[in-house]
């Protein structure tokens, strides 16, 4: 398989294991990176060490000039067009509507959603420019459907994601081009259990499954969304949550 796929934020967390899986499934992978080069570099390597092809490049998803010359070395690096990206780069603030800054909320905006919108605008020109079905996979959040406390920005930034979602499906259909989003519940990562050490028994106490997800359960679903199997699936909001955001508050 001669495939290209892009993933953003691939060096650590979901992203990293999103890059190995797609490596592993034939693709060469080029990923971006914000202050995380050792880490980059690792996922390069162990993606080289299996037979694979990978690319780790730092750019800023929010900066318009960063994201053009991220895909310039990217399809220099190639050859050609992109055929899968995912946007899965994302940041969040723990803040009160309240006592959030302007400062935090702009860099959380900026790089969850703008840094959707321009990351899709460049791959979709390219493949349309390349002749070239594509697929493009947004990685939502439980939060895309409902409030969660102290993440305001996070959570604006979720919901415009799956609207954004919607629009570039159905501006891009036409061309050929898959627009979808995966949803995650609790993912247990390296930073989630950072922020929470009890965080694997506390969410799956509440997940339905009774567990909580990994990396590699959102890995699938991603991956299917760039098989044939999938091409008349655009537009949709895919839920990898163990059911966690299905159930309604129940008192009895």
């Amino acid at each position: 398989m001669n495939r290209l796929a892009v993933v953003t934020g691939g060096s650590t967390g979901i992203g990293r294991c999103l890059v190995k899986a797609f490596a592993s499934s034939g693709y060469s992978v080029a990923f971006s990176y914000v202050a995380t080069g050792t880490a980059a570099a690792d996922v390069v390597h162990e993606v080289e060490d299996e037979g694979g092809h990978a690319l780790g490049l730092e750019c800023d998803v929010g900066l318009a000039k960063e994201v053009n010359a991220f895909f310039e070395k990217v399809t220099s690096w190639f050859g050609a067009a992109p055929d899968v990206l995912v946007n899965n780069a994302g940041v969040q603030t723990w803040s009160s509507l309240l006592e959030l800054d302007e400062a935090s909320w702009d860099r959380v905006i900026s790089t969850n959603l703008k840094g959707c919108f321009l990351n899709i605008q460049v791959a979709a020109r390219l493949m349309i420019a390349d002749n070239k079905k594509g697929t493009i996979v947004n990685i939502g959040s439980g939060c895309n459907k409902l409030a969660f406390p102290k993440l305001v920005d996070y959570t604006a930034s979720k919901g415009g994601i799956e609207q954004l979602t919607k629009v570039s499906a159905a501006e891009l259909g036409p061309y050929g081009i898959t627009v979808n989003c995966i949803a995650p519940g609790a993912i247990v990562t390296e930073r989630t259990l950072e922020e929470a050490p009890d965080y694997p028994q506390t969410w799956s106490a509440i997940t339905p499954l009774r567990r909580v997800g990994t990396p590699e359960d959102i890995a699938g679903p991603v991956l299917f969304l760039a098989t044939p199997a999938a091409s008349f699936i655009t537009g949709q909001t895919i839920w990898v949550d163990g059911g966690l955001f299905t159930q309604a508050p129940w008192p009895y």
